[in-house]
């Protein structure tokens, strides 16, 4: 009995160190300090491809380099580069038995940067008739790898002016199939015996680039544990009272704060066994395109674990010191991380709102698919979120508190993955 007696005490006096130390490491002032910078005006929303997202980048390269983070293998510094296509329309004519159609009944989707078709046999004709769900059907188009005239019901002349409108601002691809096209065509047209389509557009590549930096390992350097967050966001939109600046205090600054100061933490700690991962991915909101070029550059199965955190400064459902776990049913790393924070008041909980589909909805899912236990972390209410994706996303409705108490729960919660005394179940591989 004094034996037990003994190793329970010692083990609550060591996990009262942890616990102090997260305390002392990880200060508020410095996480408001942080996503104060990253959500400023003055970063104009961190859009893909603007000056602002540039300024985003080097201050969270400054901060590595004080924290003392080195680059990647075969990187010289924090910036893991890549290029992505951008096609922005230029002029979409088409015209049906003869007849021009109005260019706000028209649009393109393709990654060319011409279409001329005359009555061309390879291109099949399709109709998107009102029995149909549009969704399913443009997904479907998409992946069909065809040339195809889509003849799209007035039913559906609202979800066809916003995907023609967010089209024409310009579309990115990592992957362009300059053989596939997709013109669609709003209103009823039947017996069509000739059509003719000119297109042209503007094709560039433009650089893109996540922030990487890594504590190599001591003991297990070639087993792999990824903190992430995405640094980028919506950039200018339509103003609202005078605000046009979608400043992305929560979505991602949050969560780009933490990789921050988990960084910190990690390495004034300085005994981590596993090589420990720190990235900023860029192109979130875009199409999760900074997590897919990491996939590329990592072999997923040194991938032990990966905490990727979204969105985490205000109380969720269930209260404070609680967070949820997008795909907790899908490995064991949901009970890892809360076994570690018993004796602490804080919790984490399942993802309480399945029906978002959450867990392929954020950049856990490029590691994910390839059977990473790769997990978002979350406080976000996104059912009732009214500032999600608007200007109102402002450092000033945030509860620094509550962040600051979520990232010192992942420390707590992580340290036997990062110890390498835990290893999370593998999750299903994404199928396709």
């Amino acid at each position: 009995m004094k034996k037990i007696f003994l190793s329970t005490f010692l083990l609550a006096t060591a996990f009262t160190g942890f616990a102090q130390d997260v305390n002392k490491l990880i200060s508020q002032d410095d996480v408001t300090r942080i996503i104060s910078t990253l959500a400023a005006d003055d970063m104009q929303g961190r859009a893909t491809f603007t000056p602002g997202i540039e300024k985003a980048a080097q201050f969270i390269e400054s901060e590595y380099k004080k924290i003392g983070l080195k680059p990647l293998p075969g990187d010289d510094g924090f910036r893991q580069n890549f290029a992505m296509t951008r096609v922005t329309p230029v002029k979409t004519d088409v015209a049906i038995n003869g007849k021009a159609i109005g260019a706000d009944s028209v649009f393109a989707s393709t990654t060319a940067a011409a279409l001329n078709w005359s009555t061309n046999p390879d291109v099949e004709i399709v109709k998107l008739t009102a029995d149909k769900n549009f969704r399913t059907e443009y997904r479907g188009y998409v992946n069909s790898g065809k040339k195809l005239l889509v003849l799209v019901d007035p039913k559906f002349t609202d979800i066809f002016n916003m995907l023609k409108d967010r089209l024409q601002k310009g579309s990115v691809s990592n992957k362009p199939n300059d053989t596939q096209a997709l013109v669609f065509v709003l209103g009823n047209h039947d017996d069509i015996k000739t059509f003719e389509v000119n297109y042209t557009a503007k094709k560039e590549q433009l650089p893109l680039f996540n922030i990487a930096g890594i504590i190599p390992g001591k003991t297990k350097p070639n087993e792999y544990v990824v903190f992430s967050g995405h640094y980028d966001h919506l950039g200018i939109l339509k103003p609202v009272k005078g605000d046009s600046i979608a400043n992305g205090a929560d979505d991602d600054a949050s969560g780009t704060t933490a990789v921050i100061e988990l960084a910190r933490y990690f390495k004034k700690l300085d005994n981590n066994a596993r090589t420990l991962v720190f990235v900023a991915f860029t192109a979130e909101e875009i199409g999760e395109f900074g997590s897919q070029h990491f996939a590329t550059t990592v072999e997923p199965d040194k991938v032990v674990a990966m905490f990727n955190i979204e969105m985490i400064g205000k109380a969720s459902k269930f209260g404070g010191n609680s967070a949820f776990i997008t795909g907790f049913e899908r490995s064991d790393f949901g009970p890892i991380l809360q076994k570690n924070l018993e004796g602490t008041a804080f919790k984490f909980y399942p993802d309480p709102y399945p029906a978002q589909n959450l867990f392929y909805r954020s950049d856990n899912a490029s590691l994910a698919r390839v059977g990473v236990p790769a997990h978002t972390i979350s406080t976000d209410q996104i059912d009732i979120d009214k500032l999600y994706h608007t200007v109102g996303d402002e450092v000033s409705t945030l509860d620094m508190g509550n962040i600051t108490a979520t990232i010192r729960a992942i420390a707590l919660s992580s340290r036997t993955i990062v110890s390498g005394d835990d290893t999370p179940k593998r999750v299903a591989k994404l199928e396709r």
